[in-house]
């Protein structure tokens, strides 16, 4: 099963990708296109006291939320797995 395949099966499930460079990204899947996977991160939360979305910088201001989603080339993965639980 391609990478492809594995995220389609999987939208809004939590994931951890590898990259050939050795980038590890962890987030939700968000969407996925044909030539790649659209995450929304789950990390980078500060004030972060329990289970939730947590307080996220982004732009120009702050806000609540998972923030901004970005995008990684199907070509550059290395490993895609599933986790199994969301807060790690």
């Amino acid at each position: 099963m391609s990478h492809y395949e594995t995220c389609c099966r999987n939208v809004g499930e939590a994931v951890k990708i590898t990259c050939h460079d050795g980038n590890v990204h962890r987030g939700i899947i968000d969407r996925v296109h044909r030539d790649r996977v659209f995450i929304r991160p789950v990390e980078n939360r500060i004030g972060d006291s329990g289970p939730g979305p947590g307080l996220f910088l982004y732009g120009p201001g702050w806000g609540w939320g998972y923030g901004p989603g970005y995008g990684i080339a199907f070509a550059s993965i290395a490993a895609l797995t599933l986790l199994p639980f969301l807060f790690w």
